[in-house]
C-alpha cells in the first residue's frame, strides 16, 4: 500500500502547481507544466526510479480514460448550438486529423525515420489511449507514441491559445477546434481554463479527431510509405 503514496505525491504537486500558477499568472508555466517540473525535481532529489513512481501512480493513471470522457460534458451542454454547425465541424476535424497525421509522419521521414518510427509518430495529436492503440495497430511503439502525445499536448497547452490569438484568430469556435485537433486533452483542459466557449469546441475536436484518426491512420500510414 505504501507504493500508492506516489499518487498522493502527484496530487500534492498538482495542488502546489495550481497555487503557483495563480500567483504568477504565466501562460507558459501553467498548472500541468509546473506539476511535471515539481515531480521531476522530487524524483531526482529522492533518487526514485520512474518505473517505481509510475507503478505507484496507477490509481491516477487509471482515471485517464474517465477524465477524457468527462470532457464530453461541456459538449452536451452546447449540443443544440453545435448541431446546427455539424457539417462545418465535421469537415474541419476531418481535415485537421489528416493534416496532423501527415505532418508527424512526413517530419519523421525527413529526419530519416524508418517505418516503425513513422507509425509511432503518426498518432501524436490524439489522446493517449487511442494513440497507443493506433501506433500498435500500424506497427509503431505504443510507449514511445505516448511520449509524442504528451509533447504535442504540452506545446498546445503552453503556446496554442497564445499563438492563435497572435495571428489574429478571434472566434472561440475556431480556436477551440484548432487546439483540440492538435493538442488533445491537455490543450483542451488549458483552453477550458481560459475560454469556456473555446474549450467546448476543443473537446468536440478532441473526440472527433480521435475517432477519425483511429479509422484513417492505417490508410494515411500506407500512403506516406508509398510516397516515401
Amino acid at each position: 500500500m505504501a507504493v500508492y503514496l506516489y499518487s498522493v505525491l502527484t496530487i500534492l504537486a498538482f495542488m502546489a502547481a495550481i497555487w503557483i500558477s495563480k500567483r504568477w499568472k504565466s501562460i507558459v508555466f501553467n498548472s500541468f507544466v509546473l506539476t511535471i517540473l515539481l515531480l521531476i525535481g522530487v524524483l531526482l532529489l529522492a533518487d526514485i526510479p520512474y518505473d517505481q513512481y509510475i507503478q505507484g501512480n496507477a490509481p491516477l493513471n487509471n482515471l485517464l480514460g474517465p477524465a477524457i470522457v468527462a470532457l464530453a460534458l461541456p459538449l452536451y451542454e452546447q449540443l443544440r448550438q453545435i448541431s446546427s454547425r455539424w457539417r462545418s465541424i465535421l469537415l474541419i476535424t476531418l481535415t485537421a486529423s489528416v493534416l496532423s497525421m501527415l505532418s508527424g509522419a512526413l517530419l519523421a521521414l525527413l529526419l530519416g525515420g524508418n517505418a516503425e518510427i513513422v507509425a509511432t509518430i503518426l498518432p501524436k495529436s490524439i489522446s493517449t489511449p487511442i494513440a497507443m492503440a493506433v501506433a500498435e495497430t500500424i506497427g509503431g511503439v505504443p510507449s514511445v507514441a505516448a511520449v509524442g502525445v504528451v509533447l504535442a499536448g504540452l506545446q498546445g497547452s503552453i503556446l496554442g491559445y497564445l499563438l492563435l490569438k497572435k495571428i489574429g484568430l478571434k472566434h472561440p469556435e475556431a480556436i477551440g477546434l484548432s487546439i483540440g485537433a492538435v493538442s488533445h486533452a491537455l490543450g483542451t483542459a488549458r483552453t477550458l481554463e481560459i475560454d469556456k466557449q473555446a474549450g467546448i469546441y476543443s473537446s468536440i475536436s478532441l473526440v472527433l479527431c480521435g475517432i477519425i484518426s483511429s479509422v484513417l491512420a492505417p490508410l494515411v500510414f500506407r500512403l506516406v510509405l508509398l510516397a516515401a
